[in-house]
């Protein structure tokens, strides 16, 4: 059995840069909406009695190298333990002969991955003009998801908005201190919901609410929103009033979108949204074979609930750049 190099999140700072990254993501998403790759439905294990969940996330996209699964979870609650609410690992393995190559901290490699997707989405989405972002849901992927958004457009202001306002502050602060010099857009924190998405051009929602976060009311012609938080049936950030009438909604998967994610599975029990009514997968826009946005006028919507393509792909690239870089720990796993 071959060396696995074990890549810390320390030692995957700054490997790809996002823009790289949100490349690697377009090219999983093609790959998985071309069906030329497999990812399983995750098997999500509830932990109730910590109001977490793990999930176990397999994946293959033969043509970029990636073979691999990642185990990561999110336990809210960690955080009354000063500990991170979400944490995991990907393991890879090489393509050919199913050996494991590499061992990734999944956290870093998650909300990179994550701000990634939504960079995706926003460049095919999002008005060109658009340069005023809200976010709702200031932990560690909020800082991510900006990062994602900048790598495709010029903001020029940020809003942030928490139930708690001293999270929100300690975010823009961590934000601030994290933009280069020149780029540095105007940061508010704003104390209600409303505040923070009126007038918005591109809102995040990156919640664990099992509520909607704000009201559909506050939806605007030319918005586009990306709803990154929910992954539970049960878990809904966006309210039917945005899903039922946006011009598009584009998921990752629809068959992963349509079982895990609470903000189309609740409209369509209730009978405000049909399955065929998903305009699009992420990956058929970004292949060309569907528009993306084609009015001004249009409010658009990518609700994101994570596929491992993504991980795999993005984690072959990070473990690629680190073996040609001679960073990471190499373990002898055999006798």
């Amino acid at each position: 059995m071959p060396s696995v190099r074990i890549l810390g999140a320390r030692d995957q700072i700054g490997i790809l840069t996002m823009e790289e990254a949100i490349d690697a993501v377009a090219a999983a998403l093609m790959e998985f909406s071309a069906g030329r790759a497999d990812s399983p439905m995750r098997t999500a294990v509830p932990v109730t009695e910590r109001n977490g969940t793990s999930l176990f996330m397999p994946a293959l996209v033969a043509r970029a190298g990636g073979l691999g699964v990642k185990f990561v979870s999110v336990f809210p609650q960690n955080k009354t333990l000063g500990k991170p609410t979400i944490s995991g690992v990907l393991v890879l393995a090489d393509v050919k002969t199913a050996e494991p190559i590499a061992l990734l901290e999944a956290s870093y490699l998650t909300a990179l991955r994550t701000g990634a997707a939504t960079g995706l989405a926003t460049r095919l989405l999002a008005r060109e003009d658009a340069h005023t972002v809200a976010i709702i849901g200031t932990g560690a992927q909020a800082p991510w998801q900006l990062r994602g958004i900048m790598a495709v457009r010029e903001i020029r202001e940020v809003r942030l908005y928490n139930r708690h306002p001293d999270k929100a502050y300690r975010c823009s602060q961590e934000i601030a201190a994290q933009l280069p010099p020149g780029r540095q857009p105007r940061i508010v924190v704003c104390l209600t919901p409303e505040d923070v998405v009126r007038g918005a051009d591109i809102v995040v929602t990156a919640t664990n609410s099992f509520t909607p976060v704000f009201p559909a009311g506050l939806v605007e012609p030319g918005m586009h929103v990306n709803a990154i938080g929910s992954f539970r049936p049960t878990m809904q950030e966006l309210p039917p009033g945005v899903i039922s009438p946006a011009a598009k909604v584009v998921v990752e998967s629809r068959e992963v979108a349509l079982e895990e994610s609470g903000d189309l599975v609740i409209p369509v029990r209730d009978g405000l949204f049909r399955p065929e009514d998903i305009y699009a997968e992420l990956g058929e826009i970004a292949a060309g074979k569907k528009p993306g946005r084609a009015a001004d006028d249009e409010v658009t919507v990518f609700k994101s609930v994570g596929l491992a393509v993504m991980d795999v792909v993005v984690g072959r690239a990070i473990y690629d750049r680190a073996v040609a870089m001679g960073i990471g720990q190499e373990v002898d796993l055999g006798l």
